[in-house]
């Protein structure tokens, strides 16, 4: 039975833990084994997130201790705030985890702490959780643990044995920026664990080839995250910093947090009405475009386009600046092709693609497959477009862009939109 003064810490490291939303289940499976609690078949083990089959899951998303030796200044926990502070105790937290677990509250740990005395210290408390969470405890749930930049290779090959997946938030995507709002952090502190346990991965695929029953590392790879509108950043700076992590073959995820106004006394940071989440939105549409759909980050934004438009999504904002590559015919394009139209997702180009080997696609067909004719029906040809409309369908280079995207805009969307490009942005004269 947990104690009322553990609850109070709990309460109190949940709270600091909120603003990490760097935290993912899919891409590791430890089926149930004998002898052992819990288990990950079918991507469990998250709360608050999304399985692979699209479930949301339950997590115990915890700070070991919202005590930490930085200041960086777009973090509630910094040195210098006056927050509620606590510290729980290795075996407390190990409790607390098995007891959650026991009454079918939680389905997995998402474990990440501040930095006390030094790196080491830290992250020998947090591998030391699960290790004995794993050794003492029996646990055979997912775990999420945040690594401590500046901690030894030996506690982190350590720790990726008994982890799930790892993670090291980069937190700003250019150097000069993080050095100005966290001047004890460099992104070689961060880009050497991330390194590291990218090389104990690829070592241990090598040695599982050779031994069947070798131990597990890192199973379920890497992630990380980036704040949103707290610098100058663009989202051109942000999605390729996004590209170059994804070309590492253990980086699974980026994430994108809108920059919480939570240290408005600073005059480093923007003075933000609100998160700036249209456009956190659309960061994470064009990584989705970059992942699946074969964008490279130059064609989702340019010299002339550094940010993402708020109004339409990023394949739509493509789609008008580029009439030439249109209409595609349905019947006869290649995936690559199909896949770019709006309203056509991966899983219906693929139906497409392999449903005309049957027969002609038409309109009736594609609305059955799930497109969004509303606007693809702009974008493409498939030997007929009148059997749902009355009137043959003008295309976009009949239309012209200009006068297509105010029918394929909301005003719902605009007014988000508006509502995003009217928050204040005050950053103060030296430079952020």
């Amino acid at each position: 039975m947990l104690s009322e003064k553990t609850l109070e810490k709990l309460r109190i490291l949940t709270e600091s833990a909120k603003y990490d939303v760097s935290c993912s289940s899919s891409g590791t499976v430890r089926s149930g084994k004998q002898g052992m609690v819990g288990n990950t078949v079918g991507g469990m083990g998250i709360c608050h997130s999304f399985a692979d089959d699209g479930r949301c899951i339950s997590l115990l998303k915890v700070m070991l201790t919202n005590y930490c030796k930085y200041d960086c200044a777009y973090c509630i926990n910094r040195r210098t705030n006056d927050i509620p502070r606590a510290t729980l105790s290795v075996s407390e937290l190990e409790e607390i985890t098995m007891e959650f677990y026991r009454r079918n509250y939680i389905e997995g740990l998402f474990l990440s702490s501040g930095v006390v005395r030094t790196p080491d210290y830290t992250m020998e408390r947090l591998t030391a959780i699960v290790r004995d969470l794993r050794t003492v405890h029996h646990f055979n749930g997912y775990i999420h643990l945040k690594s401590i930049p500046g901690a030894s290779r030996e506690l982190l090959t350590e720790a990726g044995r008994w982890a799930d997946r790892m993670s090291v938030n980069i937190e700003i995507p250019k150097e000069e920026s993080l050095k100005l709002l966290a001047p004890e952090k460099d992104h070689q502190s961060v880009f050497q664990p991330m390194q590291l346990i990218q090389q104990g991965v690829l070592e241990n695929k090598e040695d599982r080839k050779k031994f069947r029953h070798a131990p597990r590392f890192v199973p379920a790879g890497q992630s990380t995250q980036m704040i949103v509108g707290a610098t100058k950043e663009s989202d051109r700076d942000i999605l390729q910093m996004s590209s170059a992590l994804y070309n590492q073959p253990t980086m699974r995820r980026v994430y994108y947090s809108g920059y919480i106004s939570v240290n408005t006394y600073d005059p480093r940071l923007p003075n933000l009405k609100q998160p700036p989440l249209v456009r956190e939105n659309r960061l994470y549409q064009a990584d989705w475009l970059l992942r699946f759909y074969q964008f490279s980050v130059n064609e989702i934004v340019d010299d002339e386009h550094t940010n993402l438009d708020l109004e339409i999504d990023p394949k739509l904002a493509w789609a008008l600046r580029h009439p030439e590559f249109f209409p595609v015919d349905i019947n006869t394009a290649a995936y690559e092709h199909i896949v770019r139209v709006p309203g056509i997702g991966t899983k219906s180009a693929w139906l497409i693609v392999n449903s005309r080997r049957f027969g002609r696609i038409t309109s009736y067909h594609l609305k059955k497959m799930g497109v969004v004719m509303k606007k693809a029906k702009y974008f493409i040809t498939c030997g007929e477009l009148t059997s749902n409309f009355s009137q043959p369908i003008v295309g976009i280079n009949e239309m012209h862009p200009e006068r297509l995207r105010p029918l394929l805009v909301s005003k719902a969307q605009q007014k988000r939109a508006a509502q995003e490009q009217q928050l204040q942005f005050d950053f103060g004269e030296d430079g952020t």
